[in-house]
């Protein structure tokens, strides 16, 4: 098995407290490092689901299946594990932390991952002297990745997505991402509840920082994102299943027509479903933060 790729086999999931019933009934899919794959699908599908299973949030269980990324099946360790191993999630509804700055929640997060998936006793991620960041090494790191993404400096004295607007908080979760520096990134609908503007400014960011060595799982319903970011390969998730993959021009489809020909042409009845459910961004509504969450 590589270490440059997630390689994702059969993959079944449901919500923990009703496990019989599946949400995700098979998922195949393999990612490499230096490949952004976009999934695509009707409200409901499981994308989120998806990111959820892959970071191990204990309100899904798994039922069926294996995740492999660097020599681990990583649905046998625990979500810090996973992101000690490389592993980062931007959420699509980000969490307030009141009177937990930026900076201090970041240099933890680093601190942490420092540390290694077996946490070696030899690493002390509060010593610079023994493994840990120096206050002056995080402090150059994170003006290089403010400078990145052209965010202002201020925002590292602020308490966790407290009082920010919908963009700020995309764009802390890019900081986040930057100052990690993940071998895989999901980034779950991170254009949900932006305006045009501030939707550019992060997939601008999204952009500074793709490189070989990251791969990137880009989950999205619409494909304006895509304007911006351009994948390697996108992906239909409906039905808990992929049914369709391919190129940008698989994006622009969906766009003119829908999701209903796509299912229909994977052999799915669509006479009583959100059939008409399309592609195209809707008017900006209020976030709203899920029950799951």
């Amino acid at each position: 098995m590589s270490d440059q790729q997630l390689v994702i086999r059969d993959l079944h999931v449901a919500v923990a407290a009703a496990p019989e019933l599946e949400i995700l009934q098979g998922i195949d899919l393999t990612i490499g490092k230096g490949e952004v794959h976009a999934i695509m699908g009707p409200n409901g599908s499981g994308k989120t689901t998806l990111a959820y299973a892959l970071m191990g949030h204990p309100l899904y269980v798994v039922t069926r299946g294996e995740v492999l990324w660097k020599g681990h099946d990583i649905l046998k360790l625990s979500p810090d594990k996973r992101s000690r191993l490389g592993m980062f999630l931007a959420f699509q509804y980000p969490t307030a932390i009141p009177g937990l700055s930026v900076a201090s929640f970041i240099r933890s997060a680093l601190n942490a991952k420092l540390q290694g998936i077996d946490k070696d006793p030899n690493v002390d991620p509060t010593d610079s002297l023994r493994g840990g960041i120096s206050m002056r090494d995080f402090r150059t790191k994170m003006r290089e990745k403010f400078a990145l993404l052209k965010m202002d400096e201020s925002i590292a004295s602020r308490y966790v997505n407290e009082g920010f607007s919908g963009g700020e908080k995309k764009r802390l979760e890019m900081l986040q991402m930057a100052v990690l520096e993940p071998e895989m990134a999901i980034l779950d609908e991170t254009d949900s509840g932006l305006d045009i503007d501030a939707l550019r400014i992060v997939a601008e960011g999204v952009n500074a920082m793709l490189n070989p060595n990251m791969g990137v799982l880009l989950i999205t319903h619409y494909q304006r994102l895509l304007n911006y970011i351009t994948p390697d390969v996108v992906h239909v998730l409906a039905r808990g299943r992929i049914i369709k993959s391919g190129g940008k021009d698989l994006a622009l489809r969906l766009e003119d027509e829908g999701y209903a020909p796509v299912l229909a042409e994977a052999g799915y009845d669509v006479s009583d479903t959100d059939a008409a459910d399309t592609a195209r961004a809707p008017e900006a509504v209020p976030e709203m933060v899920e029950a799951v969450r």
